[in-house]
C-alpha cells in the first residue's frame, strides 16, 4: 500500500564511489536501497533471517558498506537493548540476500540515540576487517569480515547493564585515511564516546583514538565536555568535522557545537545556543571536498520550522546561509538527525527526519527546492485493521501508529479519508456490516494525550466525535472496539472493562465482563479482544487471552446474545484448554458469512467453534517453533471458486517448523503456504482478508507499513 513515509528514518548511507548506490536504515522498518532507475526505495530486509520470531532485527542500528567492493554491504540489527543480544547481517548482493551471525551484545535500533553513527565501519585497506561501537559493552572488532568479533578490551572491558539506562556506548567509528584496498589496517581510528559509557568506564574523554590499527588507544581532549558526538565526518584532505550535542536526541535541542579537527587543533566553526524562544541542536554534519572550499551540510535539529534546518558552507565553516527554511516545495524540520552531501553530485543533499526523506538537487542556487523521496519506502505501523462487506465503497480502516486513522478506497494511492487529527495513534476500528458506511473508532492525540471516539456515516468522508468516553479509555490508552449496528458500540479499552453505548457514544454502560487481573511487575499490558457476529448483531464475542505465556491465568471466550450488555464464558473452554499468552500474540475472528462460526489463534493453535463457543475444534498441525508465534493471527475473506467451505481462512503461524501464512479453503482440513521466504517482512502484527477478492489479504510487517496480496 502506498502512504509514503510515515516513520523515522535514521541514517543514510553512500557508497564512495559508486554512484546513486545509497541504503537507509530505519528505526523499526528494516533497511532500504536507492533504486535510481525507478527513483524509489527497494526493501531489502523482507526475507530470509526477518521472519517470525525475527521482528526485534527490523531496528536497524548501523550499516557499513565496502568502499572496495560496492556488492558488500553490512548491517547490525536489534531493535531494544533490553530484548538481549542481537545481530550482525552479511550481504554480498548488496542486500537482495543476507546471512546473519549473533553477536554478545545488545543493539538499540529503535532506543534513543538512534541516529548518531555510524556505530559499523569497514576498514578502507583491509576490508576485511570491521569495529562496531556498542550501546552497553563497549567497542568490537571482526577480522573475519563480520563472522566473528571480540571486544577491544584495550579501549575498555566494561560492559554496562540495561539497568544503568538505555545506553549509547560507543556512537561513531571513524577511519582516518584517504586510501583503500592496500592490505595493511588503516593505523588511525577514532571512536567517539557518549557521556553513559563514558562514566562506566572511567574514562577521560568523549574521543579516543588509535595509532596502531586499534592495539591500544589514548583518549584525545575535546572542547567541550559532557557531551555527544552525533557525527564526526573526515574530509578529502585529512580534516575533521565533528558535532556536538547536549542530548542524544532524536531531534536534540541545544547546546551544539561544530568544530573541525586537524588531529591536534580544534577550531570552532558553528553554535547553537538556547534563547528564550529556541532551542536548536547540531543533529547532523556532512561534507564534500577539501582546503578553503569544502562544502558542509549541517543538520540542525529541534528547530521546528523556525529559522534554521541546513545551514550550508562553502568555505570550510567561515560563512554559513539556511538553504531549507522559507524555500519553496517540502520541507521536514525537528529531527534532522543525519544529513548526507551525494559523493557523486555535491548538490544532492538528502536528510532524514520523523516522516522519511527530503532532498534537493540544486543545492547551490539561492534558493533550493526540496522535496520528499519516499517512493517506495513504508514505515508506519498499522496497529488494527477491518476490511468491510462485499460492495463496499473502500476497501479496509487503517487504525495505525502516529499517523493515525485512515479509509483506504484506492490500492494505488495515498489515502486521503480520516478523523484528520494529525499526529496521533489509531487504535481500533469496526463498521455496521449491514450499513458500512457507518464506521466508528478511536484513538488519541499524541500532543496532548487525549483519547477520542470518532464515527463516520459518509464511509470516511466526515467525521464526528463521541460525546463521551466510556471508563477507563483515557487512562488505559489502546484496546478493542465493535459496531454492532449503526449507533450501537462495543468499547474494551486495555486492561479495562469493556462498554457498550446505544446512543453513538453519548453514554457508555459498563459490561458484566470482569475485571481482568494485573500481571507482572508495573502490570503487563492485557485487553478484551471484541468481535461482532455478522449475522446477528445481538451476538458479540470477547476474548481474555491470559495476559502472557506465564501469567497462570486462563484464556476464556464469552458470549453476549443481547449486543454486548451482558456476557457468559464459553461452556468449551474446559475441553478446549486454550493456551494463555500475550494480547498482541493471539486473535479471534469470525466467518462473517455463518452465524456463530467463530476461529480463535491462541498463539500457540487454532481453535474452531461452529455454535457461538459452545464446543471448540483444535485445528492440528500450528506449534510455536523457533521463537515464532503458533498461531498469532487470523482473517477469513472472500471463499475460494467452488470451494465446500464459505470463507477463505488465512491464519500467520508455524507448521512443520515453518513460519508463513497459512491458507486453508476447507475449514482447516488442509493448509498451504500463502506466502513464501521472500516475503516475511519482519514478521507480521496485523492481518485482515478482503470479502470481495479471493486471495487477497492485507498485512502489516514490523515497521514496514500495509502490504497487500493479489
Amino acid at each position: 500500500m502506498k502512504f509514503g513515509g510515515g516513520g523515522y528514518v535514521t541514517g543514510l548511507v553512500f557508497h564512495p564511489t559508486t554512484s546513486n548506490l545509497l541504503y537507509a536504515r530505519t528505526d523499526i522498518g528494516g533497511a532500504y536501497r536507492w533504486n535510481q532507475a525507478t527513483s524509489s526505495w527497494t526493501p531489502i530486509t523482507d526475507g530470509i533471517g526477518f521472519g517470525g520470531g525475527e521482528n526485534r532485527f527490523h531496528g536497524i542500528e548501523s550499516l557499513a558498506v565496502d568502499p572496495n567492493d560496492d556488492r558488500l554491504v553490512y548491517m547490525a540489527a536489534g531493535m531494544y537493548t533490553f530484548e538481549g543480544n542481537a545481530r550482525m547481517y552479511m550481504s554480498s548482493d548488496r542486500g537482495d540476500n543476507w546471512t546473519h551471525v549473533d553477536v554478545p551484545f545488545a543493539m538499540g535500533g529503535n532506543n534513543p540515540g538512534r541516529a548518531m553513527g555510524e556505530r559499523l565501519a569497514v576498514d578502507p585497506n583491509k576490508p576485511t576487517t570491521l569495529y562496531f561501537g556498542s550501546r552497553l559493552a563497549g567497542l568490537w572488532k571482526s577480522t573475519d569480515s563480520a563472522k566473528t568479533w571480540t571486544q577491544v578490551t584495550s579501549l575498555s572491558s566494561v560492559q554496562m547493564t540495561t539497568a544503568q539506562g538505555y545506553g549509547n556506548g560507543v556512537s561513531v567509528v571513524v577511519f582516518d585515511t584517504g586510501t583503500k584496498g592496500s592490505g595493511t589496517a588503516t593505523p588511525t581510528i577514532y571512536a567517539a564516546i557518549s557521556p553513559d559509557y563514558v562514566s562506566a568506564a572511567n574514562l577521560t574523554s568523549s574521543l579516543y583514538r588509535s595509532t596502531d590499527a586499534g592495539a591500544t588507544w589514548s583518549a584525545v581532549p575535546t572542547p567541550v565536555t559532557g557531551m555527544y558526538i552525533p557525527h564526526m565526518v573526515r574530509a578529502a584532505d585529512g580534516m575533521f568535522y565533528v558535532g556536538f550535542t547536549a542530548a542524544a536526541g532524536p531531534g536534540a535541542g541545544g547546546p551544539g557545537r561544530l568544530y573541525k579537527f586537524d588531529g591536534s587543533t580544534w577550531t570552532l566553526l558553528k553554535s547553537e545556543d538556547p534563547t528564550q524562544w529556541t532551542s536548536y541542536g547540531i543533529g547532523s554534519v556532512s561534507v564534500s571536498g577539501s582546503g578553503a572550499t569544502t562544502r558542509i551540510a549541517l543538520g540542525v535539529s529541534n528547530s521546528w520550522g523556525g529559522g534554521e534546518i541546513v545551514q550550508l558552507s562553502d568555505d570550510a565553516g567561515k560563512s554559513w546561509r539556511e538553504i531549507e527554511v522559507g524555500t519553496s516545495g517540502e520541507t521536514a524540520s525537528g529531527w534532522v538527525d543525519d544529513i548526507e552531501i551525494d559523493p557523486s553530485n555535491p548538490d544532492h543533499i538528502l536528510h532524514v527526519h520523523g516522516g522519511g526523506i527530503i532532498e534537493t538537487t540544486n543545492a547551490s542556487a539561492a534558493k533550493p527546492t526540496w522535496k520528499g523521496t519516499v517512493a517506495g519506502l513504508e514505515e508506519t505501523a498499522t496497529l488494527a485493521l477491518v476490511t468491510p462487506p462485499a460492495g463496499a465503497s473502500y476497501n479496509f480502516v487503517n487504525s495505525a501508529g502516529d499517523v493515525g486513522l485512515w479509509v483506504q478506497t484506492d490500492l494505488t494511492k495515498p489515502p486521503t479519508l480520516g478523523p484528520g487529527l494529525g499526529w496521533s495513534n489509531g487504535y481500533s476500528a469496526d463498521m455496521a456490516w449491514t450499513e458500512p458506511n457507518y464506521i466508528a473508532g478511536f484513538g488519541m492525540t499524541n500532543g496532548d494525550a487525549k483519547v477520542k471516539g470518532y464515527w463516520s456515516g459518509d464511509a470516511g468522508k466526515t467525521w464526528s466525535f463521541f460525546s463521551s468516553l466510556p471508563a477507563g479509555a483515557q487512562q488505559n490508552q489502546g484496546g478493542s472496539l465493535v459496531v454492532t449496528s449503526r449507533n450501537n458500540l462495543v468499547w474494551a479499552p486495555s486492561n479495562s472493562v469493556p462498554s457498550y453505548s446505544t446512543n453513538n457514544g453519548a453514554s457508555w454502560v459498563a459490561t458484566n465482563l470482569p475485571p481482568l487481573a494485573t500481571i507482572g511487575a508495573g502490570g503487563w499490558s492485557r485487553g478484551y479482544l471484541l468481535v461482532a457476529d455478522r449475522q446477528n448483531p445481538n451476538k458479540v464475542y470477547a476474548y481474555d487471552s491470559g495476559g502472557a505465556t506465564w501469567s497462570n491465568l486462563p484464556s476464556i471466550v464469552y458470549i453476549s446474545t443481547n449486543g454486548g450488555k451482558t456476557f457468559t464464558a464459553s461452556p468449551g473452554m474446559a475441553s478446549a484448554k486454550m493456551a494463555s499468552d500475550a494480547y498482541g500474540s493471539t486473535f479471534m475472528a469470525v466467518n462473517p458469512n455463518v452465524e456463530g462460526d467463530l476461529w480463535v489463534a491462541d498463539g500457540n493453535t487454532v481453535h474452531h467453534s461452529v455454535d457461538s463457543g459452545t464446543s471448540w475444534t483444535k485445528i492440528a498441525g500450528f506449534a510455536s517453533a523457533n521463537g515464532a508465534s503458533g498461531a498469532s493471527l487470523i482473517a477469513l475473506g472472500k471463499a475460494a471458486p467452488g470451494a465446500t467451505y464459505t470463507a477463505a481462512v488465512y491464519v500467520v503461524g508455524v507448521r512443520n517448523g515453518v513460519w508463513g501464512v497459512w491458507l486453508s479453503n476447507d475449514a482447516g482440513a488442509t493448509w498451504t503456504r500463502f506466502n513464501d521466504d521472500a516475503h516475511q517482512f519482519g514478521g507480521i502484527g496485523v492481518m485482515a482478508a478482503d470479502h470481495s477478492v479471493y486471495g487477497r489479504i492485507y498485512v502489516s510487517g514490523t515497521g514496514r507499513g500495509l502490504l497487500y496480496s493479489n
